[in-house]
Order: C-alpha cells, then structure tokens, then sequence
C-alpha cells in the first residue's frame, strides 16, 4: 500500500499536468481564432478541477497503475469548441487540434532538460541528504513526464477523427477528400479500442515515442 501511494504520487503530478494542459491549449488557440466558449466555461485554467473526467483521469490511470501495466495513460474532459465560430475555417480547426499534442511535445522537452539536470546533479555527487530524498521522486516524475506526454501526442496524433490527428487531416485536406474523413468520426473510437484491443496500437505508437524518446533522453 505505500509503494502504491509513492506510486501515485509520483505519477499523478506529470499525468495530471499533461492532460489538462493538453485542453487548455485546446481552449486558448480557439480563443485566439474566434472561439471564446472554453473562456466563458471557465475551461482555460491549469485548475485540474475543472478538466477531470472520472474515468479517464482518475479510474483508468489508478487501474492501470494498480495492475503494473506496462503502460499508463490517461485523458481529461475535451474543451468545448464551436469550431463554426473560428476565424479561418478548417484550417483554423487544425490548428486548434494541433495546439494540444505540440503543447504535449512541448512539456515533454521541458522534462527531458528538468531530467538530464537532475541526472548531472547525481553526477557531481548531490544523491545524498535532504537534496537526495527531493531529487530522487523529481527524477522518476521528470523522466515518467517525458514518457507520459510523448504517449499522449502520439495517441492523439493518430489521424482518426475525433482524434486531434483526424481533425488535423480534416483541416489541410481538399474538400473533396476532407468530407470522407469527416465522416469516419461517428467510428473514429471504435477504431482507436479494435487497435487497442488487437494490439496494433504498439505498431502505431512505438516508433514515435522511441524516435522522441531517444531524442529527448
């Protein structure tokens, strides 16, 4: 019970702060463009609160968690957007979509330097005392980080709609050929659980987090 509670709280700071502010980029790009409703909802707030979805930010990651799976992951409350309002049309719409997987891409650098930085203070010889005990939990929370948010983009990136990657597609691509994709959304989640159950998804998401994990770390 208390590796789990270590477990927890290690592992809650990063995935909390990857998926909330995954939705306030959401939120805040749509302001920028035309659409302030995730401001009016209160929506565009680093406030967990107001962005936890009980499943998939609380019993998904604790399932996982709980079971030593070999992965977490974990999602917020969607931010509100009428993409009709956006300045730009779909173009507007992809950059919207795009704001939350690059703001992911974003704070996983920012965990790559916090953990090389905590890596050469073990070097020149600070594991020990009370800056041991402070930096041992911020190695493990910085490089899950790294981890956690390049998972994220990826899985979000997958070009299905309602995916950000589909609603990207969807934004840059011809009418002719958008109109179809827009299509597959009523699908798009029963697509994303067959590549989770048949195990397909590895194929999809590894290669990118490996590639920018390498980078990174």
């Amino acid at each position: 019970m208390q590796e789990l509670l270590k477990d927890i709280c290690i592992y809650a700071v990063p995935l909390l702060l990857a998926v909330v502010s995954h939705e306030v980029a959401h939120g805040w790009v749509a302001e920028k463009l035309g659409d302030p409703t995730a401001r009016l909802l209160g929506r565009i707030s680093l406030n967990p609160l107001v962005h936890i979805d009980v499943i998939g930010t609380v019993i998904l990651p604790l399932v996982l968690l709980v079971t030593h799976a070999p992965f977490l992951f974990g999602w917020a409350k969607p931010v509100p957007v009428q993409f009709h309002r956006l300045r730009g049309g779909r173009k507007a719409m992809a950059w919207v979509a795009l704001a939350g997987p690059l703001t992911n891409l974003m704070l996983a650098a920012v965990s790559a330097l916090v953990y090389r930085l905590v890596v050469w203070l073990f070097g020149m010889g600070a594991g020990w005392g009370v800056l041991g005990l402070l930096l041992h939990p911020l190695y493990h929370m910085a490089r899950f980080s790294v981890v956690f948010n390049l998972v994220l983009m990826a899985v979000n990136l997958f070009p299905v709609p309602p995916l950000d990657g589909g609603r990207v597609l969807v934004g840059l691509l011809p009418q002719r050929l958008a109109a179809p994709v827009a299509r597959v959304e009523r699908y798009g989640m029963v697509i994303v659980l067959l590549f989770m159950v048949t195990g397909w998804w590895g194929y999809v998401l590894r290669p990118v987090v490996n590639l920018f994990a390498r980078i990174l770390l």
